[in-house]
């Protein structure tokens, strides 16, 4: 029984070997975080987009590192004499600028001029002015 015990133990242990039981260590996060930020920098240069604008869509992403991968992007782009590719936003995804301009090309609203009476309201006029009028 107790070697029984034993065995299952040790199969056990060597089971869980290969398992990361406490989580990515820090090292493993950072470069995450790097790798992905330069995989958004490179997007948003063949995107055509500039370093501002990609900032302003990214904000959780690490400036630095998208900066890099934005930087890495535009040399080998020049080199290789590749064209930016338009970029392709939904609605939802607008930056501030284009709202910005949005709100400004608006018309101005004219609901503070009031609306003239149709003809058959300025004949009858008001009934409480007319009844006054005759009673005095």
């Amino acid at each position: 029984m107790r070697r029984l015990t034993l065995l299952s133990l040790l199969l056990a242990a060597a089971s869980l070997v290969g398992c990361d039981l406490f989580g990515d260590s820090a090292e493993k996060v950072a470069a995450a975080k790097e790798a992905e930020g330069k995989a958004i920098g490179g997007a948003c240069r063949h995107a055509g987009r500039a370093i501002e604008d990609c900032y302003a869509l990214n904000k959780k992403a690490d400036k630095a590192s998208v900066f890099a991968g934005w930087r890495d992007m535009n040399d080998y782009m020049r080199e290789n004499k590749i064209e930016a590719v338009a970029p392709q936003l939904g609605p939802k995804a607008k930056s501030s600028e284009t709202k910005t301009a949005e709100v400004k090309s608006e018309p101005a609203p004219e609901a503070a001029v009031t609306p003239e009476p149709a003809p058959a309201e300025k004949k009858a006029g008001k009934p409480g002015k007319a009844a006054k009028s005759q009673d005095s």
